[in-house]
């Protein structure tokens, strides 16, 4: 089982991952720890780290979707995390990959963003990764809301479930975990 969790920066996938290894006890790798190894590793690599989550995402993909069927054929289970995960890269996976991959797609709606940006996106930023210090553009809420707008338009084109922070996150945020759970449960009654 492969649980894949994706969206935009600051939208909890971390801290959701850290969740579910402590519940599952199955590893996550996070797609930002591949993006900066390969980086680190060879400057020529066709990305930076500040290239865009596209960019970035159709360089990573063919490694993580290889990672992932590995996986799948070796019966092994991960979580995988990041903002590079892009909805359409889901449906190159033929059937017997795919009815063994979770995925979750986290977009938070324009009124949650403009109602809780600082006083909740903004501090829990840090809560599992140090991210660094703030700069101004992460301040540009209006940017912030086109790029979750956008991040559901590529969902709904795509043809995936995604699920949308609107007013309260932790209550909100359960249906993802019941999800997970309800997910799960479907695929190992699969491999039965």
């Amino acid at each position: 089982m492969i649980i894949l969790i994706s969206g935009n920066g600051q939208s909890g996938k971390t801290f959701m991952a850290q969740n579910l290894l402590e519940k599952y006890k199955v590893p996550y790798l996070s797609i930002d720890h591949l993006k900066m190894g390969i980086y680190r590793s060879n400057k020529n690599c066709g990305f930076t780290p500040l290239d865009s989550n596209e960019l970035i995402g159709d360089k990573l993909w063919p490694i993580i979707r290889e990672i992932i069927k590995t996986n799948i054929e070796n019966n092994q289970n991960l979580i995988i995390e990041g903002c590079y995960i892009l909805p359409h890269y889901i449906k190159e996976f033929e059937k017997s990959y795919s009815e063994k991959i979770i995925s979750v797609f986290l977009v938070f709606s324009a009124q949650y963003i403009k109602e809780n940006f600082e006083s909740k996106i903004l501090k829990h930023r840090n809560v599992i990764e140090d991210r660094g210090e703030l700069d101004e553009s992460d301040y540009n809420i209006t940017e912030i809301i086109k790029e979750h707008n956008e991040y559901r338009r590529r969902c709904i084109e795509a043809g995936f479930k995604y699920f949308e922070i609107d007013k309260n996150y932790e209550e909100e945020i359960t249906k993802v975990y019941d999800y997970i759970e309800n997910q799960k449960r479907i695929i190992e009654s699969n491999s039965k």
